[in-house]
């Protein structure tokens, strides 16, 4: 069986072929259009998620070839997992629940408002899903925000626009837990003095190999400023969907590496080459002297 989006599901009775329900397909969870389908019913509008039995066929929109005719793929191949662009592939559900719990609703309020069955909130909150544009719409309706905040969208706005915690809790971390969320390596943001003595801040691809954070830049780059000089450096980590993140500040002495030996050390031990691209063969290493982090989070976390 398979479908497109729009298509009929209909279930009829096996024994007199009489249509008992049929819904629109909202939603589909594989790329070749194979079960299961979020299904839009006729009688209650609401949206299931739905695993057609022997008892169902598709009705397919006009120009949607039939099933038969689509079907390529031989019967002993799995079908296809459909790829997931997203960065934690929970995310739409994650902030479904944000929201739901935000406005204080509980599930059954949130899908009557959405008008879909509370096990298929549940399925969405809980797993992986791609739900179909018809259902984000309702859900963003009932849920007060728009589809696309539920979809992450706003890429090129800076990070924590959303609501704040309704119980948030702010703590300092110690040295130790500030070493571990620096990690191996990273995206982090280096504070030193520009070409006319005032402040800039460049972000820079970074590696931490002997308690020391190195990262590589170019002789005459914003970055090659921080050389022999004492700087700020500044790594983070914020969880749209929850309204919650990590902040750790290293401050310290910058040195340009010259050792021939440190600097082979430090580039076999590098995990990506820099994201501006070009030549960066000039390695400045950050020895901290202090190391601040703070987090927020919810009571109870």
């Amino acid at each position: 069986m398979e479908a497109h989006l729009g298509d009929q599901l209909v279930i009829e009775s096996t024994a007199t072929g009489a249509v008992r329900r049929d819904g629109e397909i909202v939603g589909l969870h594989h790329p070749d259009g194979t079960p299961p389908y979020e299904v839009r019913w006729s009688d209650t509008d609401e949206v299931t998620l739905v695993f057609p039995g022997p008892d169902a066929h598709i009705r397919h929109l006009e120009g949607h070839p039939p099933s038969d005719v689509r079907q390529t793929r031989p019967e002993s191949t799995p079908p296809a997992t459909a790829p997931d662009a997203r960065a934690d592939p929970g995310d739409i559900g994650r902030r479904v629940a944000d929201e739901r719990r935000r406005q204080g609703l509980s599930r059954v309020e949130a899908a009557r408002r959405a008008r879909m069955a509370p096990d298929y909130l549940a399925y969405l909150e809980e797993h992986p899903a791609d739900p179909g544009l018809g259902t984000l719409i309702r859900l963003a309706d009932a849920l007060g925000t728009t589809v696309t905040s539920l979809l992450g969208g706003g890429a090129e706005l800076p990070p924590g626009q959303g609501h704040a915690l309704p119980h948030p809790r702010f703590r300092k971390l110690g040295t130790e837990e500030c070493r571990a969320l620096l990690s191996t390596h990273g995206v982090g943001r280096l504070a030193v003095s520009g070409s006319d003595g005032r402040p800039v801040v460049v972000p820079v691809n970074y590696e931490v190999v002997d308690d020391a954070i190195a990262f590589r830049t170019t002789p005459h780059s914003v970055a090659a400023r921080a050389a022999e000089t004492e700087v700020a450096f500044e790594v983070d980590r914020l969880d749209e969907a929850f309204s919650r993140g990590w902040s750790v500040l290293a401050v310290g002495p910058a040195n340009v590496v010259t050792n021939p030996d440190a600097v082979r050390r430090i580039a076999e031990r590098a995990h990506t080459t820099p994201w501006a691209g070009g030549e960066r063969e000039m390695w400045v290493s950050i020895r901290p002297t202090n190391l601040t982090g703070r987090r927020i989070t919810t009571d109870g976390q």
